[in-house]
């Protein structure tokens, strides 16, 4: 009984860990809402909003070709994942003066597969190995 008491609670306590997992291919479904602005991967190019490879990791402001407001050139952001949650939830909060107009994404899970998958992308558009 003490037991399976004990293997109850470890599974348990488990489960919200993997509920956490940040999930890939939920992620590409999800960047399909950033899809009329923002491209990423092989061939991917500015449009209303900058291509999004080699994003992790990327000084805000950088992508080559694109015209930035002054307030994201002026940031001092470094994209990571920490930066990057802070601005999709509301990206006008964490850079007053962006263009992006975009109301944000607010729930965890699907902040995390985005970043999942938009962080796999080196700055070529390749999967990273």
């Amino acid at each position: 009984m003490l037991r399976t008491s004990i293997m109850a609670f470890l599974f348990a306590a488990a489960m919200p860990v993997a509920a956490l997992a940040q999930d890939v291919e939920k992620g590409a479904n999800l960047f399909k809402k950033c899809l009329p602005c923002h491209s990423i991967g092989p061939g991917a190019e500015n449009k209303v909003g900058p291509e999004q490879n080699g994003l992790d990791g990327r000084k805000a402001g950088t992508a080559l070709n694109y015209n930035y407001s002054d307030a994201n050139k002026n940031s001092g952001i470094v994209w990571n994942e920490q930066t990057f949650k802070e601005y999709i939830k509301d990206p006008r909060a964490k850079i007053p003066g962006t263009k992006m107009i975009f109301a944000g994404i607010k729930n965890d899970q699907e902040i995390d597969d985005l970043w999942a998958y938009i962080k796999q992308y080196d700055a070529s558009g390749n999967v990273k190995k």
